[in-house]
């Protein structure tokens, strides 16, 4: 049976990668190009910022698109494709934006120490509290999920902005990292329906050619702001995760008890 004290178990809770679960990317061939190359984006699924490439599916997609000089269009792409996009570059200089909604899909825990141990491990034992006080079993339980991504490419110069694009988590960079005159500071924003989300847990990937990926987090202020360092030569991925109570959760047999919503940023900063 679903006890309504579980929203308040759970308020503002963010969770990081589940046990199924990796971390989902927009992974550019080349994050700068000139106008009018080819831009070549991968879908990426996988951990610590390396994975397997994932052709584009009609069916687990639910908005995929560019923007670009202020102006939102939709990518027309076929099943199967890999890459997912690849299309020339506008003819003008810019900042562009490709941005992935996938659609629900779900996982089971058949392990209950798994999804202890996940939340203990990134501290949110508030989530087990809320699981047990609902009645909900042990084994056997599942979760949904959904993605939300964002590449952001330099076309030329790459000077622009990015901006709010409507998902439903989503994390918005503030500063432009291709910009002449980027400081070397990074400046996000993370919100949940639109709005800002105050001490959310974000994780930042830094990955190089020639050396492993590191990983630091963060925790947004107030404001649902972060910032943190970046390096030249680096391409990076932020993330962060939501974790909500489904809404049917405890309804009815094999229904998911849990949602997580990922949201992912990733860029490259120059040499």
């Amino acid at each position: 049976m679903y006890l309504p004290r579980i929203s308040f178990l759970i308020a503002g809770l963010i969770a990081a990668s589940p046990v199924h679960g990796h971390e989902f990317w927009l992974e550019a061939r080349q994050y700068q190009v000139a106008p009018g190359e080819n831009i070549t984006v991968n879908l990426r699924n996988g951990e610590h910022f390396e994975g397997r490439t994932l052709a584009y599916f009609d069916r687990s997609t639910t908005r995929f698109g560019l923007s670009f000089g202020g102006e939102i269009t939709q990518i027309e792409a076929r099943s199967g494709d890999v890459p997912a996009l690849d299309i020339p570059a506008p003819a003008d200089d810019g900042l562009l934006g490709v941005v992935h909604e996938a659609a629900p899909s779900s996982v089971t825990y058949d392990d209950w120490e798994k999804f202890v141990s996940f939340a203990e491990h990134k501290d949110f034992d508030t989530v087990i509290e809320a699981h047990i006080a609902a009645g909900f079993p042990r084994d056997r339980f599942k979760e949904s999920y959904t993605r939300h991504s964002k590449a952001l490419i330099a076309v030329g110069t790459g000077e622009g902005s990015d901006q709010p694009l409507g998902l439903e988590t989503e994390i918005t960079a503030l500063s432009n990292p291709y910009a002449a005159d980027f400081d070397g500071v990074m400046r996000v924003s993370l919100s949940y329906q639109g709005v800002p989300r105050e001490a959310a847990q974000i994780e930042v990937y830094a990955r190089a050619k020639t050396s492993e990926v590191t990983i630091r987090k963060y925790t947004t202020d107030a404001a649902g702001l972060a910032q943190f360092p970046v390096e030249r030569g680096i391409t990076y991925l932020v993330d962060a995760v939501l974790l909500r109570p489904a809404p049917e959760a405890g309804a009815e047999p094999g229904a998911p008890l849990w949602e997580t919503l990922w949201a992912s940023l990733t860029f490259a900063v120059p040499r």
